[in-house]
């Protein structure tokens, strides 16, 4: 803690009055849920200056990830002494607490937010909260993943805070040993960076792991491709996008069964009835198809095209080269978001 003497002159009197803590910095501006945060920027938040590590949005200080370096009180208070002072806020039912928040409860316990949530009671909802030593490190509400896949099921929930029931993570890990290139190719930075831009082009694609369908349905009958020697057995309007990437069209339910062993072709509602199933259509056209563009997905992300390459991979005639830039823009900023949870930079091409 900074200390200081104050000196006041009277004439040639001058008196030196006892020492009394530094009054805290001025704040921030405060903390904004939409704004976009890159390294050395501040925020104030709960009466305290963040410094942000690197790109962030929608993560309130003090974070979960890591991104948000402590500055200290601001606003007229005093920095706690380091013997473990708490100057967190009162619990309140009713607010939103993002994960790493850390309130004083009525019993007058410290409990830190594992998880999103608006206001539950954290004596009751221990799923959301946990015990937490005042004055003490948070601990990190994502831990490292557990499976080997570079996104823990926290930082998953994290990504996707309003997603479907159906769409697991644990379908998602159970999917992926179909592929197990996805992800685990080149150094933990260019691991995270594929891992996000495949999440963040699911996210665009399904409205945030929302929809399991296509939601046109005018659109159902119009991907039968009928020069296909094996036409449409499902019938004509059965082949609509479905499941995270949105598979869609005959001619790929054909590819992507025969290259998991399912008869997909003849029944394409196996991709919306299971998890494991849906995820794994998304990881076949991840690593094998490069659609509208020149490469696989899975080749731009580990050899350095960026993540640009794999929009115009899955969606390129209809959004690359300016034809859609308000979709392109709309892939860009997931993926921004999920490599800042995974702590990693985007890199760079970010756009088609």
């Amino acid at each position: 803690m900074a200390w200081f003497a104050a000196l006041l002159t009277a004439g040639a009197m001058a008196t030196i009055l006892p020492s009394s803590p530094a009054a805290a910095a001025a704040c921030a501006t405060p903390w904004n849920a939409t704004a976009v945060y890159t390294g050395g920027m501040t925020a104030s938040h709960n009466g305290r200056n963040w410094l942000a590590k690197w790109w962030t949005q929608n993560e309130a200080p003090p974070g979960t990830t890591g991104v948000w370096a402590d500055q200290g009180a601001c606003g007229g208070g005093t920095t706690p002494p380091p013997s473990g002072g708490c100057n967190h806020p009162n619990w309140q039912a009713g607010t939103w607490y993002p994960a790493g928040s850390i309130v004083r409860y009525t019993n007058g316990q410290y409990y830190i937010a594992e998880h999103d949530n608006p206001g539950y009671d954290p004596t009751i909802s221990t799923w959301y909260w946990d015990p937490y030593t005042c004055g003490s490190t948070p601990p990190p509400t994502n831990p490292p993943p557990t499976g080997g896949f570079v996104v823990s099921e926290a930082q998953f929930n994290q990504m996707f805070p309003g997603r479907n029931s159906f769409y697991t993570y644990s379908g998602l890990v159970a999917a992926l040993s179909a592929y197990p290139a996805f992800a685990k190719t080149g150094s933990d930075t260019v691991r995270k960076q594929e891992a996000a831009a495949f999440l963040a082009n699911a996210y665009h694609e399904t409205g945030g792991l929302v929809h399991i369908v296509e939601q046109n349905t005018a659109n159902y009958p119009h991907y039968c491709d009928l020069s296909q020697p094996y036409g449409c057995p499902a019938g004509q309007a059965a082949y609509y996008g479905r499941g995270p990437i949105q598979l869609s069209w005959n001619f790929n339910y054909k590819a992507a069964g025969d290259a998991l062993g399912l008869n997909l072709l003849g029944n394409p509602w196996l991709v919306q009835n299971d998890a494991a199933v849906a995820w794994k259509t998304a990881l076949w056209y991840w690593n094998t198809q490069s659609g509208p563009g020149t490469m696989t997905p899975h080749n731009a992300m580990v050899n350095g095209a960026g993540f640009g390459e794999t929009i115009r991979s899955i969606n390129g005639s209809l959004e690359c080269n300016g034809r859609n830039p308000a979709q392109v823009q709309s892939r860009i900023n997931a993926y921004q978001r999920f490599v800042g949870i995974l702590g990693v930079s985007p890199g760079n091409n970010l756009s088609c």
